[in-house]
């Protein structure tokens, strides 16, 4: 998710289990009845304090963890979104920190390389002038 100028993002910062704080974009769980869309902008308020709009679409993340020993598999939906108001805010219990990143600085910060990878995405995405 970007700020309206477009020269930084918002990540949230969880700590993994060995109290190391990993950098990511916020994501989370469909609730009944809600597009992807919508999953996408409520978990980005609910994480981060930040409304958002959606832009586009940006990919498809599939995963698998191991929660209570068993495997999960974990299909994630990302959007580029764009802020369009909110205070920043980490009071979602999930969530250690968030922070504004600029742009430039994203693709080091974040944890994961398939984020990385939508990171990259988005910037070209910019670079074309998709989405105004």
């Amino acid at each position: 998710m970007v700020d309206a100028d477009r020269q930084r993002a918002v990540l949230i910062g969880r700590l993994d289990r060995r109290g190391k704080l990993l950098w990511s974009l916020p994501k989370g769980h469909i609730e009944d009845g809600e597009t992807t869309e919508q999953t996408a902008v409520r978990e980005v308020k609910e994480e981060t304090g930040i409304s958002a709009q959606v832009l586009d679409f940006l990919g498809t993340i599939d995963y698998w963890f191991v929660a209570e020993r068993r495997r999960v598999h974990k299909t994630v939906h990302h959007f580029l979104l764009e802020a369009i108001g909110g205070e920043l805010s980490d009071e979602d219990v999930e969530v250690t920190e968030v922070a504004w990143v600029p742009l430039g600085e994203l693709e080091s910060r974040l944890a994961y390389a398939d984020e990385r990878t939508l990171v990259r995405k988005a910037r070209e995405m910019f670079a074309e002038g998709v989405p105004e």
